[in-house]
């Protein structure tokens, strides 16, 4: 029998969540990947000392990255310089790179909600009661506002985006790994974020997430669309998860979650196939 590939599996199990156990999710996924690799778990800040030992470094549930982030900066760079397998890969061009992948974005012209970052481009956004403020680095909703549009050439601008409040049926999101669509969940009540039920997605819905799956070029890994749905019944994307996407696998049928645990175990070898430790 071929020896189990070693796995340093990274999270935060006493991270609270708002809506969400991160650890019983990671207790789930490291009980079920144990089949298949000789698996680890450990804090995202002893990472960097831990990683030499393991074929490769997946990084899970390990909360928002601002609360450690100088921590999560030298974890990256060890990691690159000592040419360490980190899943998902460190390329990513969403979240795991900060917001600007939506200045981006809208820039290109991708249907993504507008935003904007500098007090010039201001005649860009459209109407609305209310304007999103948000820095270009967070997660979870941590230091974002809701102002006036006649206060928006007040903002300090440099490290914030703006966008409009945009008045949405309900959130989607579609879940992937690699390039292949898992399974999606949306929450019918806007006011209740986590609350989520499944959502059978059309082939137009598909095919609007995986623009921005392409457009993120990771070959390997985890990723998590969010989306609105307009009141005009448009899809707007919201956030493209790339570094640590909670997945509600709680909220999946039994044969769901077994697919995406069997899914996730081949990727991760396909992942170590393609990527021989230097």
């Amino acid at each position: 029998m071929p020896e189990h590939r070693r796995v340093l599996f990274v999270t935060d199990l006493a991270y609270q969540a708002r809506g969400r156990r991160y650890c019983d999710e990671d207790i789930f996924l490291t009980s079920r990947l144990r089949d298949g690799f000789d698996i680890a778990l450990c804090h995202p800040l002893d990472a960097a000392a831990l990683m030499d030992a393991f074929d490769v470094v997946v990084v899970r549930n390990s909360g928002p990255v601002l609360h450690y982030q100088k921590d999560y900066d030298a974890f990256r760079e060890q990691a690159v310089a000592r040419g360490i397998r980190v899943y998902n890969p460190l390329s990513g061009r969403g979240d795991m790179a900060g917001k600007q992948y939506l200045l981006d974005l809208t820039a290109a012209g991708y249907p993504v909600i507008p935003t904007i970052g500098r007090p010039e481009d201001l005649r860009l956004l459209p109407e609305a009661g209310q304007y999103a403020v948000k820095p270009k680095v967070g997660a979870d909703s941590i230091g974002l506002t809701f102002v006036p549009r006649e206060q928006l050439s007040d903002l300090a601008y440099g490290d914030i985006l703006v966008q409009p409040r945009v008045d949405f049926r309900y959130e989607v999101s579609f879940y992937y790994v690699d390039d292949t669509f898992q399974y999606a969940l949306h929450a019918p009540d806007p006011e209740r974020r986590w609350v989520l039920e499944p959502y059978e997605p059309t082939d137009t819905d598909l095919a609007f997430a995986r623009r921005f799956i392409d457009w993120n070029t990771l070959d390997h890994g985890i990723q998590r669309v969010d989306a609105c749905r307009t009141r005009e019944g448009e899809l707007l994307l919201v956030e493209l998860e790339d570094l640590n996407p909670y997945l509600s696998l709680d909220l999946v049928s039994d044969g769901t979650r077994d697919a995406f645990v069997a899914n996730m175990m081949a990727s991760l070898h396909r992942f170590l196939d393609a990527q021989p430790r230097t």
